[in-house]
């Protein structure tokens, strides 16, 4: 559409925005959940700028849902009793999401996978639906099959579970999206490009690797990205990299149950 373009994307968490100084309960756990962050990445469909670029954007699918109610609803700024302004988060949130991420890959799917995954998934649907065989179970197709790397929106230890339950990840897999939870809270869609960073930090990226990026926000939406690396990423020359001044410290082990005291 617009050729020999630069566009700037920038990705951010603004607290101070929409800090709640009231006592309503369902609003002021946010509160609680995000954390101040941002990131800023420089996009160009210039030829000449091939040889420098790190990744090459394949794909791009964005779910929304707010036509929906319940899903417009989940994730809602309002205003309290008192008056003060805050964003509310609805008990049905993870249910919403879960939906989002199956419409979304849903639509991700045939544009990645293997024919083989392709075929399971197609001939498991055919019998459910047309041979009415409802005692077999919906297939979930096998996303390592099409990707090394996944960056996975730093929402909370919940949904971050529920993705690596659903999707059958490793803690291989996993692990730029615990971490970055851990050193960064959730900085909302900030959050996948420190991912990305740390996989960099790290050494994993190598040329030809793919990456799936999934995000989600208020709407409710469900965005995905799919990048594949034009080139080895060498962490000694990242030098503006979050990660490089403590990277040898991680991963750090994040138990499943803390004690209180």
């Amino acid at each position: 559409v617009h050729p020999n373009s630069y566009a700037l994307v920038v990705s951010m968490e603004n607290m101070t925005l929409n800090w709640y100084f009231g006592n309503n309960r369902s609003i002021l756990v946010s509160n609680c959940l995000f954390r101040m962050g941002g990131a800023a990445i420089l996009l160009s469909n210039r030829p000449s700028d091939r040889h420098r670029s790190k990744y090459l954007l394949l794909h791009t699918v964005r779910t929304h849902k707010g036509a929906e109610d319940k899903s417009y609803a989940c994730v809602y700024q309002q205003e309290d009793e008192s008056r003060h302004i805050g964003v509310a988060l609805s008990k049905d949130l993870m249910a919403i999401a879960g939906e989002a991420l199956k419409t979304n890959i849903t639509t991700l799917g045939p544009l990645v996978l293997p024919m083989s995954e392709k075929l399971l998934f197609f001939t498991t649907l055919v019998s459910r639906k047309a041979l009415k065989m409802n005692k077999i179970k919906s297939y979930i197709p096998d996303f390592k099959m099409a990707f090394e790397h996944f960056c996975i929106h730093s929402g909370g230890r919940a949904v971050l579970d529920e993705i690596e339950k659903n999707l059958e990840l490793s803690d291989w897999h996993m692990e730029p999206s615990r971490m970055t939870l851990y050193r960064f809270g959730n900085t909302s869609s900030s959050s996948l490009w420190y991912e990305l960073a740390y996989l960099e930090a790290k050494g994993r990226m190598k040329k030809g690797d793919r990456t799936w990026q999934i995000a989600f926000g208020s709407g409710f939406k469900c965005n995905s990205a799919v990048w594949r690396a034009l080139k080895t990423i060498d962490p000694s020359r990242e030098k503006k990299n979050p990660w490089m001044d403590e990277i040898h410290g991680f991963p750090v082990h994040v138990p499943k149950v803390a004690q209180i005291v």
